[in-house]
C-alpha cells in the first residue's frame, strides 16, 4: 500500500528493532507538508530533501534552485505554522568555494560558490540564519559535511545511487564488483600531490553520530550554530582509488579525462569546533570505510 516501507527502511527496522514511522512526500507540496505536521507532533526536524549532485546542478540549475530553495521555504513556513522551532540542517563544504586556505574551519569565508549546488546550500544557511536572528525562540544547527561514504557494518544498509554515480566511492565500489568497466578520474593536472582532486572523507555512520550530537545541542536553546563534520584529512582520488583495491582484493580500472565543471582542487575540514562545542569527532579511519562500502556492495550488488 502507499504506506509499505521502502527496503532500505525494512533494514533500519531489522538493525534496529524499533518500527520507523514513515511517510513519503514531496518537500515542495506545502499541502502536504501541512498535513503531515497537522497529524503529529514533532520536537525538531532533521532536514536532508535535496538535490545533490555538483555536475548536475551546472547543467540545471533551476531544478537545483527549486527544490532545494523552494522545498526549504515550504518546510521552514510549516514548521513555524506549527510552532516547532528546532531544525538541523544538511549543509556542505561546498559553501566555502575555492578554498582562500586549508584546513577549512567554519569562520572561512561562505557564499564564493563554484556551483548552483553549493550556491544552494549557501542560500539555505543564509535563511536559517536570518530566520533565528528573526525569532529568538528557533535554534538550528547547520552541519557542513564534508564527503560521506562507507555504509553500515552490517552490510545491510549503504549508498544506493540511481543510474550513474554521481560521487567517487559508489562508482569506485561499482567498478570493483565488476558492474561499470572503469572510472573516470576527472582532471589530473590540480595543483595537489599526484595532481587529482582532494577530498575530506567520512564515515556515514560518524555523520549519522553528528546528527545525534547535534539534536542534543538543540536541546541547550543554542540559537543558530555552524559546524563542520569532517575528519581533516584530505585523500587524492587515486588514493581513494588504492584504498578501494586494498579493501576489496580486486584491480580498479580507470582512465583520466578532463575536469568537472564546479569542482574545486582540495577541500577538507578543521573539525575541532564540532569536537569542543559538540563533544563530537570522527572515529573511523579510512581502510574502515572502505571495508564496510566493500561489504555493502559484494552483498548488494545492485543495491535494495
Amino acid at each position: 500500500g502507499p504506506d509499505a516501507l521502502p527496503e532500505s527502511l525494512r533494514r533500519v527496522e531489522q538493525i534496529t528493532g524499533r518500527a520507523v514511522p514513515f511517510q513519503e512526500l514531496d518537500i515542495t507540496d506545502g499541502a502536504a507538508l501541512r498535513e503531515l505536521f497537522g497529524k503529529h507532533q514533532f520536537s525538531a526536524v532533521l532536514h536532508f530533501a535535496g538535490l545533490k549532485a555538483v555536475g548536475e546542478s551546472v547543467q540545471k540549475p533551476l531544478e537545483y534552485y527549486r527544490v532545494n530553495l523552494t522545498g526549504t521555504i515550504r518546510l521552514l513556513e510549516t514548521m513555524k505554522a506549527h510552532g516547532v522551532k528546532n531544525i538541523v540542517f544538511s549543509s556542505s563544504a561546498t559553501v566555502y568555494g575555492d578554498p582562500k586556505y586549508l584546513p577549512l574551519d567554519e569562520n572561512h569565508p561562505v557564499g564564493g560558490c563554484t556551483n548552483p549546488y553549493g550556491k544552494s546550500k549557501f542560500f539555505i544557511e543564509e535563511m536559517i540564519r536570518d530566520l533565528c536572528k528573526a525569532e529568538r525562540d528557533w535554534n538550528a544547527v547547520l552541519l557542513r559535511y564534508f564527503n560521506p561514504i562507507g555504509a553500515h557494518e552490517s552490510g545491510m544498509i549503504g549508498e544506493d545511487p540511481q543510474g550513474i554515480p554521481n560521487n567517487l566511492m559508489p562508482y569506485v565500489a561499482q567498478v570493483a564488483v565488476g558492474r561499470r568497466e572503469f572510472l573516470s578520474v576527472f582532471g589530473n593536472d590540480y595543483q595537489t600531490e599526484d595532481g587529482t582532486g582532494v577530498r575530506d572523507y567520512i564515515h556515514v555512520v560518524d555523520l549519522a553520530k553528528g546528527h545525534i550530537a547535534a539534536l542534543k545541542k538543540l536541546k541547550e536553546n543554542c540559537g543558530c550554530k555552524i559546524y563542520n563534520l569532517g575528519t581533516g584529512t584530505g585523500y587524492s582520488v587515486l588514493q581513494m582509488v588504492q584504498a578501494m583495491e586494498k579493501a576489496s582484493g580486486r584491480e580498479i580500472k580507470y582512465r583520466i579525462t578532463g575536469r568537472r565543471e564546479g569542482d574545486v582542487a582540495s577541500c577538507y575540514a578543521d573539525p575541532a569546533l564540532a569536537e569542543r562545542e559538540l563533544g563530537w569527532k570522527a572515529a573511523f579511519g579510512l581502510d574502515k570505510m572502505c571495508e564496510d562500502l566493500w561489504r555493502w556492495q559484494l552483498q548488494n550488488p545492485t543495491g535494495f
